[in-house]
């Protein structure tokens, strides 16, 4: 089987469902997009761990994490597997040192894990064949928000957001903020 290395792009929610979300996965090897739908839960998570942000109490993800560490055990990759009827499956693969385990993950968990743990996530050829889509197809679907849209803010009034939203610990937000201060700055790069 083979297999391209994906990364966690964006975040943005549905237009359709207000309680789910969009993670798209980059392939630049194909130049290629995939998007994952996620739960609440797992937005947040995945926000928090790319930010480095911690709750006032462990999350299930961080719980994970710290048994992982107090164990010593290595989380070494993570795959996505296969697409079916709408739903990723991945695989976690875990390494006590001597031996390495394979458990299967629901994509949005293994995909947190692999942030904090700072591993390789990997996708099937033919699942990236069959869920991909050109880059930016997601990018003009960004929801907007009461006042000015995410589209139409400066890059200091949504600097001003991002920091208003960290500190009501709202993440969904933050990361469609995120998304758009990311986007705004490739925009200015020569």
């Amino acid at each position: 089987m083979m297999y391209t290395q994906v990364y966690p792009l964006q975040i943005s929610q549905t237009m359709s469902m207000s309680d789910s979300f969009i993670l798209v996965l980059d392939a630049p090897e194909y130049g290629k997009h995939v998007p994952v739908l996620i739960g609440e839960t797992e937005a947040q998570a995945i926000v928090m761990a790319i930010e480095q942000k911690q709750a006032r109490r462990p999350l299930t993800h961080n719980l994970l994490k710290n048994i992982l560490d107090e164990y010593m055990l290595t989380l070494k990759k993570v795959t996505i597997d296969r697409f079916d009827e709408g739903v990723f499956f991945s695989s976690i693969y875990i390494s006590d040192g001597f031996a390495e385990k394979r458990i299967d993950s629901r994509t949005s968990d293994a995909v947190v894990l692999a942030i904090m743990q700072h591993c390789d996530i990997w996708m099937r050829l033919d699942v990236l064949a069959e869920t991909s889509m050109e880059p930016g197809a997601l990018t003009d679907n960004l929801p907007r928000q009461n006042g000015p849209s995410l589209h139409d803010a400066t890059l200091e009034e949504l600097e001003k957001q991002l920091s208003e939203c960290e500190a009501k610990e709202d993440y969904e937000q933050a990361a469609m903020i995120m998304e758009r201060i990311r986007q705004l700055k490739n925009n200015q790069q020569p």
